[in-house]
C-alpha cells in the first residue's frame, strides 16, 4: 500500500500526521509521505487519514 498527498492542495492542518505519524510528517507546512511503502500494522490509520483530510489531498492504493 502507498500513499501520496498532493501538495498543491495541502493546506498543513496536520490531521493527517496526527493521526497516522508512521506514514505522514507536516514539512513546510505541508504534508508529506515519509515511507515508501505503508508499514504493516499503519493501513487502517493510513486510510482515516486520507479519508478525514479535509481537502482530499491523499490518495491511498
Amino acid at each position: 500500500m502507498r500513499a501520496v498527498v498532493d501538495q498543491e492542495t495541502c493546506t498543513g492542518c496536520g490531521l493527517c500526521a496526527d493521526t497516522c505519524p508512521e506514514v505522514f510528517e507536516l514539512d513546510d507546512d505541508v504534508a508529506k509521505v515519509i515511507v515508501d511503502e505503508v508499514p504493516d500494522g499503519a493501513e487502517d490509520s493510513c486510510r482515516e487519514a486520507a479519508e478525514n483530510c479535509p481537502v482530499e489531498a491523499i490518495k491511498v492504493d
